[in-house]
């Protein structure tokens, strides 16, 4: 998702904490050293999102929001460069899916033709039950 979008976030925008350890294979190495990245982005002090695009950042990254803060940890490669790479394209991902302004829903009216199928069906299961009750149906 990288490069071939105009958005970008200014790299001085982010923080990064380094957390060990990183999962995946590297041994004992992996252990020693702190190659996982927990990387934060302040979405209330942004200048790249309006504020209703970091509200709906705020709805739709709920489970990585703390406060104003988005924080995105990622520890999968045995790299930190890797990593911190990849951290950065998750927060663009999320970034890019609050962007689009949702479609307003244009409510619609039920057709001449399911009026007459629901009001047939009505008449049917009115009858039905007439029946059950020992009334006639006609009535």
């Amino acid at each position: 998702m990288s490069g071939a979008t105009p958005f970008a976030i200014p790299e001085e925008e982010f923080e990064e904490e380094y957390v060990r350890p990183s999962s995946g294979p590297g041994g004992q190495h992996q252990n020693k050293t702190e190659n996982g990245v927990r990387l934060l982005w302040n979405v209330a002090a942004t200048a790249v999102l309006t504020d209703a695009q970091k509200e709906r950042l705020r709805i739709l990254a709920a489970p990585y929001m703390q406060g104003d803060v988005l924080v995105v940890m990622e520890r999968s490669c045995r790299s930190l460069a890797r990593n911190r790479e990849r951290a950065r394209d998750r927060i663009r991902e999320l970034a890019l899916s609050a962007l689009p302004e949702p479609r307003k829903r244009r409510p619609t009216k039920p057709t001449k033709a399911s009026k007459e199928r629901r009001l047939k069906e009505k008449a049917a299961r009115s009858r039905i039950k007439a029946l059950r009750s020992g009334r006639d149906p006609a009535d």
